[in-house]
């Protein structure tokens, strides 16, 4: 999206207050099991891990800390402390929220920073399919949506970082550093 066209913090905030992300949503957790089930499989005992952009109602980090891997949390709104940003995880999840980014690029380079070797980025957002037009996708709709993907741009992100990209889930795109 263009910059100028780009909505403000204040937009954005009143937008991602109308989230209703709980903890205690079953709905919600079947949701992000997408993601969490299958990063589960591939993480050593006791992983610890960051989950990036956990929103109001941070539930994925929930999810991953009742399995066994200690999940800290950052979310430019709700969660703040950039000092979590200088650390290194066995793992980053970043679910809903890359769709959010104005300087994606900027972004996955603080992934690729911040990921030990060997590490896994899990990834989800809605990837606009080949064939659909822009200004019908219902995804494109969210005035706070400012970034989209294919996934020959996923594809195109494995390469540039040297990460292994596997696709368990139709909006789930797991990344593995080398």
């Amino acid at each position: 999206m263009h910059p100028e066209d780009r909505p403000t913090a204040a937009q954005e905030r009143a937008r991602y207050d109308t989230h209703e992300n709980d903890p205690a949503d079953s709905g919600y957790r079947a949701f992000l099991a997408r993601l969490a089930n299958p990063l589960v499989e591939r993480l050593p005992p006791g992983a610890r891990g960051l989950d990036y952009g956990s929103g109001p109602g941070p539930t994925l980090s929930v999810m991953l800390q009742e399995r066994g891997f200690p999940t800290t949390i950052y979310d430019p709104f709700y969660a703040p402390e950039t000092a979590v940003l200088r650390e290194r995880y066995d793992f980053i999840t970043c679910s809903e929220t890359a769709e959010h980014f104005f300087r994606p690029s900027r972004e996955f380079q603080r992934f690729d920073r911040i990921l030990r070797s060997g590490g896994w980025l899990g990834l989800m957002t809605e990837r606009l399919d080949e064939g659909v037009a822009l200004e019908e996708w219902h995804y494109a709709r969210d005035p706070t949506h400012v970034c989209f993907y294919r996934r020959r741009t996923i594809e195109w992100i494995a390469r540039e970082y040297g990460w292994s990209p596997e696709f368990p889930h139709r909006n789930v795109v797991l990344f593995q550093k080398a």
